[in-house]
């Protein structure tokens, strides 16, 4: 009796399982239901974008249905913790007046935080009042719709270094990142995303061109984290940045630290043997495993396996790959 009522329970967990299942796959996010109304206007423009979305975050599999209950439980624990999305919350907490010889203006403390739990891992940048302008006017020129009822700050001819303007465009522009960011479309819109990091890699791979590596890398690192998150669903997007911190480390004479952030990118790059970084970051990746006594065959024979697949060009190193990025 109590063999047929574990049995019982058994089956009666499979099934809610099942259905927990099939109503995830059919029923909207709590996301996408509280989006602006202008963003579900285009849905339709945006039909393969979402089609990505569901590939990108959907890397569940059903249930084995000769899971036990131990086992189905561990399996949904498993899959909760993977689907939790990454959300991000912007402060704006203080602001500073720069002035130099001909010009004056303020600038703007972004803290970029995780949700969910305590993020040691916050980023912290500067923006001023053109940065916002500039990017307002440049995702107007591509998401119109969604963007129909945002307001933005406007400009005036007096008072725009008074206190009260100041802790008003604090608050405005709190606000207009919050909504920017609650439209997925924007949020993984490469303009959006190069307001938010570019800057500071344009810094940081002026630093690595002068050979300034040490403070090249302390940028690069920095920026990194949030890099990341923003590029959640594209993670061959910072594959130049993971390069950049391996070609600093290994002109510092880090080899390990190199090559751990070599085997991050090398990650990145399985599916795509085709990438500019691929070859570059092999050839890199064998010289610094033969330095760490590390096993460098495998890695020489996947060079040897794409030099036969493809027609010889030729390659640039890691280095000059790396400065030649966001070169003006």
């Amino acid at each position: 009796m109590d063999q047929d009522s574990h049995c019982t329970a058994e089956r009666e967990l499979l099934e809610a399982a099942s259905r927990i299942t099939t109503s995830s796959t059919t029923s909207p996010s709590d996301e996408e239901g509280n989006q602006p109304k202008a963003e579900i206007s285009c849905q339709a423009r945006k039909e393969n974008l979402e089609k990505d979305d569901m590939q990108d975050s959907s890397a569940t599999l059903s249930p084995n249905s000769s899971m036990t209950t131990k086992e189905l439980q561990e399996y949904w624990r498993n899959e909760k913790r993977q689907c939790k999305q990454i959300k991000l919350l912007f402060e704006i907490p203080s602001t500073r007046i720069v002035e130099h010889h001909l010009s004056k203006y303020v600038m703007y403390k972004i803290i970029i935080l995780q949700t969910g739990s305590f993020d040691s891992n916050k980023s912290v940048i500067e923006r001023r009042y053109s940065d916002f302008e500039k990017l307002h006017r440049n995702l107007l020129g591509e998401f119109s719709e969604e963007m129909e009822d945002m307001t933005f700050p406007k400009k005036t001819l007096t008072g725009n270094f008074t206190e009260e303007i100041i802790n008003e465009r604090k608050l405005a522009f709190k606000d207009y990142l919050r909504l920017l960011y609650s439209m997925k479309y924007i949020r993984r819109s490469k303009k959006f995303i190069d307001f938010l990091t570019r800057p500071e890699l344009q810094e940081a791979y002026g630093c690595l061109r002068g050979g300034q590596y040490t403070k090249a890398l302390e940028i690069l690192l920095e920026v990194i984290g949030l890099q990341e998150r923003l590029t959640r669903g594209n993670p061959v997007a910072i594959v130049p940045t993971l390069c950049a911190i391996v070609v600093c480390h290994k002109d510092l004479e880090n080899s390990a630290s190199a090559f751990e952030y070599g085997e991050k990118a090398l990650s990145r790059l399985r599916a795509h043997t085709s990438h500019r970084y691929y070859i570059p970051l092999l050839e890199t990746m064998i010289t610094l495993a033969y330095e760490l006594g590390k096993d460098f065959l495998s890695l020489q024979e996947k060079l040897e396996e794409w030099k036969t697949k493809k027609d010889p060009i030729r390659v640039f190193t890691l280095k000059e790959l790396a400065v030649r990025e966001y070169v003006q």
